[in-house]
């Protein structure tokens, strides 16, 4: 384990350096990521979220999650379903969230999809049937993956059901937040903390 991987703050736990720092992504790493989420709407919020950050720092998003979620009635998925162009252009004057047309339209046609689902048995049940049998045990930050054999076979299944913004690299993002792979460091504090994944 090199220095630099993991930081022991003042409170004596070990981190990975992107959540040592920022206040705010240390809570999320203290707190969320890496925790198993299900169901429907937070999934359906955690796709859309994952795909606004692409080509931008997830403290970013972070920062502007709130905005999202008002801008996004919640990211209620029969709600987003229902926008129209008025919707679109509400959004992209929307200074608190990422105006990006594209990545707008996207998240509405990605609730159109997700609301299509229900009747091939959800979200939920599509994104969690690509859960690994194995978990990466990375060491130090350069042995942590951005794809997986599973991410790319989620991110087809996903564009195959009409997702957009869902590359293998933002499916493994998203495997990672929502504790379906444990890439905590061996020896961060959170390593082992989804419980799906128990150190053996």
């Amino acid at each position: 384990m090199r220095e630099q991987d993991l930081i022991v703050g003042e409170d004596g736990l070990a981190r990975p350096p992107w959540a040592a720092a920022d206040p705010l992504l240390r809570e999320y790493y203290d707190t969320e990521w890496g925790l198993p989420v299900r169901g429907e709407q937070p999934l359906f919020e955690r796709i859309s979220l994952e795909g606004f950050q692409a080509g931008l720092s997830w403290a970013t998003i972070l920062r502007k999650r709130p905005a999202f979620r008002k801008a996004f009635d919640d990211f209620d998925p029969d709600r987003v379903a229902a926008y129209a162009e008025e919707d679109v252009a509400r959004l992209l004057a929307d200074a608190g969230i990422v105006r990006n047309q594209a990545k707008v339209r996207a998240t509405i046609g990605n609730a159109r999809a997700t609301v299509a689902l229900r009747e091939q048995g959800g979200l939920d049940a599509l994104v969690w049937s690509f859960r690994p049998e194995r978990t990466p045990r990375p060491r130090s930050m350069s042995e942590v993956p951005t794809t997986s054999p599973e991410s790319v076979a989620l991110s087809k299944a996903l564009r195959g059901k009409g997702f957009r913004f869902v590359g293998p690299t933002t499916t493994f993002a998203l495997m990672e937040a929502v504790g379906m792979v444990d890439t905590h460091l061996l020896g961060s504090h959170r390593r082992g903390s989804s419980g799906l994944w128990p150190e053996r």
